[in-house]
C-alpha cells in the first residue's frame, strides 16, 4: 500500500489550481470531474517526481465537505492505493478504524471504486485499488484555465 494523493478541499477549483500553478509549479492533470455521490467537483494536479494533488470543491450546501471548505479548507484526506480494498478494509476495521464510505464507484476513478475510512487523530483516508484517473489531459494538449461556462460553474477550457 502507498500514497496515490493527497485530498485538498476548496471553495474555488479555479483559484486553487492557479495557486497550485503559479506557487507550487503543479500541472492540471485531469479534466474537472463531478463525482455525485459525494458530492463535489475534483481535479488532479501532478508535478514531475512529486506526489498528486487532488483538488475538491463542494458541488453545493449539502456536499458532506461544504462546511469544512467553507471555514477555509486545508488537508482533506490522503489517499491510499492497495492491492485489494476488501483486505485492508477488514484490516482496518480489526485495529479499529471507522468505515465513513464503504466500497462504491467514484467517477474521478472511471467508476472504480473509492471507499473512506476515519483513522483517528483527525485523519480521512481514501481507499483505491486501481490506477485510473478520469478524463485525463492529453501531454500534447495546450491547456489552460481560462473559463469557459458551463452551467452554473466554470470548467477550464482544454485545447
Amino acid at each position: 500500500m502507498h500514497i496515490d494523493h493527497i485530498g485538498i478541499a476548496t471553495m474555488s477549483l479555479e483559484k486553487s489550481i492557479r495557486q497550485w500553478e503559479d506557487g507550487f509549479g503543479y500541472k492540471q492533470f485531469t479534466e474537472i470531474v463531478e463525482n455525485t455521490r459525494q458530492k463535489v467537483y475534483v481535479v488532479f494536479m501532478t508535478k514531475p517526481k512529486s506526489i498528486q494533488i487532488k483538488l475538491i470543491e463542494p458541488t453545493d450546501k449539502s456536499s458532506p465537505i461544504y462546511t469544512f471548505a467553507a471555514k477555509g479548507g486545508g488537508l482533506h484526506h490522503l489517499c491510499f492505493k492497495c492491492n485489494d480494498m476488501n483486505v485492508e478494509i477488514d484490516r482496518f476495521k480489526s485495529l479499529g478504524m471507522r468505515i465513513l464510505t464503504p466500497p462504491q464507484p467514484g467517477e474521478a476513478f472511471q467508476g472504480d471504486k473509492i471507499a473512506f475510512i476515519f483513522a483517528r487523530n483527525g485523519l480521512n483516508v481514501e481507499l483505491i485499488d486501481t490506477d485510473k484517473k478520469a478524463k485525463v489531459i492529453s501531454e500534447n494538449s495546450e491547456h489552460r484555465t481560462s473559463n469557459v461556462e458551463c452551467g452554473d460553474r466554470f470548467v477550464p477550457s482544454i485545447g
